[in-house]
């Protein structure tokens, strides 16, 4: 089975059901299917051949659902690129895998245009015609568009589908192929093209609706960008179980949010800490009805316990589900709802179909419960390699413990308890060694969190002419909440070792964050060693 063939069985069954809320518009799963095969014949009379690369650079859309499952039928790979990436990087992008075809809006153009962008590769631009604006939806003409800076053809998306039969294309493709390539945000030098096969993408998909348990009649709310495999899996899971996806541009409005999911009686809601911040910040919560969310996710970065007890006090009657992945895979770990409150630091078990454990520096399997070690994921999911970075591949695919196969090793530092639930200590990159000792930041952070008030808390390493390095603790207040530095180091001194205090504290109004919710240490590193 095949990605793409999650559509047709699903239009098969639920025909006119509605598949996609965005903005004011709606398309039905027989609708999605019809355009996205129409796009298909297009994209082949074009000559896109099995594997040829199609990148889609769109705010979240309909548009954006169309191309994907398109480019599926079509045989080719599609990549979604974040729309707040800058001309660099998506020049970086375009060219390392030699894109056919370019879906992109008005803004994406203006960007190639203005910044001189050149793709060899690139034969067809299709632009979308609605610009999504906050206050509504702009039709787009393409002759508000100036000279490209290379030869390349432009047509609009829409004209581009009416032309063509909507008629299912012939497929030719296996589950070995590639489905996608899925860019890691490149924070150490350029971005890394997962390779992504239908098998592995099927895979996490099937195993993450099983320990949802996910039905047609779910609805989910969706701020997270396509180009995040977090958002974008919420697409390719729907349509697996046949439910409906609210698409939005980005979380900026949180009320908007919350009237959204009494409408719309939204029963899934996918978050990240930075959005659980925002709504627990609001006041009135207990006047919303909010009985029809069933489930509540989070991934990226943990939830802080006082956020977990503070969505329960208002999502009353939802599953909360705090779960750890990587892009290489999808995921790897899920906590039963369960034992939240009886493990609110742990990201759980393995998910169905998956096998995790730890190993040491040596390479060994770790027995002992509680000792830290790399973790390890075994598991049809995980990726192909890096594209064109075989290098880079060779440092994570590692062979497994079976003849002639493969395992992930995912660059995190985790714990085991002698129950099998797993606790993230830090990426490999992120642990502070102060004066000899190796700190986890997460330790720290997680008492930092206990502190009345506090909304975020990130904690890095700074040069200490002493101890090496030292913590430092970022810290941001709900308003109206205040509370001194040596408060701050007092509950710290009464909760951590002497050695894992934070030297330094500083208060802010707000911390750094990267277009997927996650609080972008790299940058506090940064400003500091500027500093």
């Amino acid at each position: 089975m095949l990605l793409g063939d999650t559509l047709i069985l699903t239009t098969e069954k639920y025909p006119y059901k509605t598949a996609v809320v965005n903005k004011n518009r709606k398309i039905t799963y027989e609708q999605l299917n019809k355009n996205a095969a129409s796009l298909a014949n297009g994209l082949i009379s074009e000559g896109i051949c099995r594997q040829d690369r199609i990148a889609v650079y769109l705010e979240n859309s309909i548009e954006s659902v169309v191309s994907i499952y398109g480019i599926l039928k079509s045989n080719g790979v599609f990549l979604i690129i974040n729309p707040q990436v800058k001309h660099k990087k998506l020049s970086y992008i375009l060219n390392d895998c030699q894109v056919k075809i370019l879906v992109t809006d008005f803004t994406g153009m203006q960007l190639i245009i203005n910044e001189k962008i050149e793709c060899p590769s690139l034969k067809l631009i299709l632009v979308s015609d609605y610009e999504i604006m906050h206050d509504g939806i702009m039709p787009v003409t393409l002759e508000r568009f100036g000279d490209l800076p290379f030869p390349v053809k432009i047509a609009g998306f829409g004209e581009f589908i009416r032309a063509f039969s909507d008629s299912e294309p012939v497929s030719q493709s296996i589950d070995l192929d590639l489905a996608a390539l899925a860019y890691t945000s490149g924070s150490t030098g350029n971005p890394k093209g997962v390779m992504l096969t239908h098998i592995n993408m099927l895979t996490a998909a099937r195993s993450i609706t099983k320990y949802l348990e996910n039905k047609p009649d779910d609805i989910i709310l969706n701020y997270l960008p396509l180009s995040f495999d977090y958002g974008l899996y919420q697409v390719l899971m729907s349509c697996l179980f046949g439910g409906t996806v609210i698409l939005e541009k980005a979380f900026v409005y949180p009320y908007q949010a919350i009237e959204k999911i009494v409408e719309e009686k939204v029963t899934g809601f996918p978050i990240v800490p930075a959005m659980a911040a925002l709504i627990l910040q609001m006041n009135n919560l207990s006047t919303y009805d909010f009985n029809s969310v069933r489930y509540i996710t989070n991934t990226g970065q943990a939830l802080a316990s006082v956020h977990i007890n503070k969505i329960q006090d208002v999502f009353q009657k939802a599953k909360i589900y705090s779960m750890y992945g990587l892009t290489e895979c999808k995921r790897v770990s899920f906590l039963n709802p369960s034992e939240i409150n009886n493990r609110p630091l742990s990201v759980g078990k393995a998910i169905p179909n998956t096998e995790v454990w730890l190993i040491d520096e040596t390479g060994n399997i770790i027995e002992k419960p509680d000792t830290v070690g790399e973790l390890v994921i075994r598991g049809s999911h995980i990726m192909k390699g890096y594209w064109n970075k075989p290098d880079e591949t060779g440092a994570v695919l590692k062979p497994g413990i079976y003849p002639d196969e493969k395992v992930l090793l995912s660059g995190d530092f985790f714990k085991m308890d002698r129950d099998g639930y797993l606790y993230f200590v830090s990426r490999k990159d992120d642990i502070i060694k102060s004066g000899g000792e190796r700190i986890s930041p997460r330790e720290i952070e997680d008492v930092l969190y206990q502190i009345e008030g506090v909304n975020e808390a990130a904690v890095i390493g700074v040069a200490d002419d002493i101890l090496g390095y030292a913590p430092k603790a970022f810290l941001v207040f709900n308003e109206g909440h205040t509370i001194s530095k040596q408060e701050i180091l007092k509950h710290c001194r009464e909760h951590l070792e002497q050695s894992r205090v934070p030297k330094y504290v500083e208060i802010r109004d707000f911390l750094p964050k990267s277009s997927n919710g996650k609080i972008r240490k790299k940058d506090l590193e940064i400003e500091t060693f500027a500093a």
